[in-house]
């Protein structure tokens, strides 16, 4: 039986993509297991999927001063002895990592066991995580045309991101009964990302009564963000997280208001959902939101309003601007060649694991 190892960890974003891709892997014949952090929240989310999860040790490179500078750098000296052991035990055919600093002592193990890495970089530029890792893989896969150019040119392929398979397969009506709305009015659904985002729920409740006028409103506003206010208002509901049910809800949906994590709006471009994104401001990020969002702008997936021009009348234009423009907004996802990534990237896997 082929094996492999999946690596990343730090956020749910260097997560999913892993866990979009188990289904193929598992239906190709492949042994899984999973290196990630003690305690990160892909320990969690791999588990109950079902893979056997390693735990390493795990530290963060800065390109700031902070203290635990002085001690990350020990951590991941003994995340890569850890991951040393783990890979000499299970002898992978392959890694593929998905980024985040837990992958790093992952890879650099796999080079010294010459075993075939792939990664894969989701946002527009690599992070500083995926930089080291580079010069150790095969190959890197990207969502964006614009990152090729990042990328050493014979390792780049443009993939797009691994979906996973249940997103898909959502249904409509399901959605509207799970949120209690009607069929009779378009549906907004409104993320605000893992963590929620005060800005934007700020921003959609202030214009609510004037959207509830033309439309029904689904509200995915992050743990702690529930208003108590708004619990009985006809036509809008709130979750701080929603789950298995999401596929549902994104199936009801007309349109999607959401920052611009590049996993979230490749799931948004793989379900064909005119969208507004507001993109994480520069001043609180790496500016990677920003960069994704132009990308789907120009490539014409997608309206995008910046943080610093979030206005109650310009979100509620945008609104009203990509609902009367939907039809040429889905013509031009359904002409994206970066919705088959899962086949692709399993592809190169098995290109890897034969060798």
């Amino acid at each position: 039986m082929k094996k492999i190892i999946l690596t990343g960890g730090g956020t749910a974003g260097h997560v999913t993509p892993n866990l979009a891709l188990i289904p193929s892997l598992k239906e190709k014949g492949y042994e899984i297991q999973y290196i990630g952090s003690y305690q990160g929240i892909e320990k969690k989310l791999i588990e109950n999927a079902g893979i056997p999860y390693h735990g390493i040790s795990s530290g963060k490179l800065r390109r700031y001063f902070d203290l635990k500078n002085f001690s990350d750098p020990f951590r991941v000296l003994k995340g890569y002895g850890e991951a040393l052991k783990i890979l000499k035990q299970y002898k992978p055919d392959v890694v593929f990592s998905k980024g985040g600093f837990v992958a790093v002592p992952v890879v650099l193990a796999a080079k010294h066991y010459r075993i075939p890495t792939i990664i894969h970089e989701s946002d527009m530029t690599p992070g500083l995580a995926n930089k080291i890792c580079i010069p150790s893989a095969k190959k890197v896969c990207c969502n964006f045309p614009e990152t090729m150019k990042y990328l050493p040119k014979d390792k780049a392929v443009l993939t797009g991101s691994p979906i996973r398979r249940e997103l898909l397969e959502g249904d409509r009506l399901s959605g509207l009964q799970y949120a209690g709305l009607t069929a009779d009015r378009p549906v907004i659904l409104v993320i605000g990302g893992s963590l929620g985002s005060v800005t934007v729920n700020n921003a959609v409740r202030k214009i609510l009564p004037k959207l509830l006028s033309r439309y029904q409103v689904i509200h995915i506003c992050g743990k702690g963000n529930l208003d108590e206010s708004l619990t009985r208002t006809a036509g809008y509901v709130q979750y701080e997280y929603v789950d298995e049910p999401l596929k549902h809800l994104f199936a009801a949906a007309d349109i999607v208001v959401s920052r611009a994590g590049a996993n979230s709006i490749c799931e948004i471009l793989a379900l064909r959902k005119p969208n507004v994104l507001i993109p994480l401001s520069a001043a609180a990020s790496r500016g990677d939101q920003i960069l994704n969002a132009k990308s789907f702008e120009k490539q014409g997936f997608s309206t995008v309003l910046e943080e610093e021009n979030l206005t109650e009348d310009s979100l509620y234009q945008a609104i009203s601007d990509t609902d009367r423009n939907r039809a040429q907004f889905i013509q031009a996802m359904e002409q994206s060649p970066l919705s088959n990534a899962v086949d692709t990237i399993v592809s190169l896997i098995e290109t890897y694991s034969a060798n």
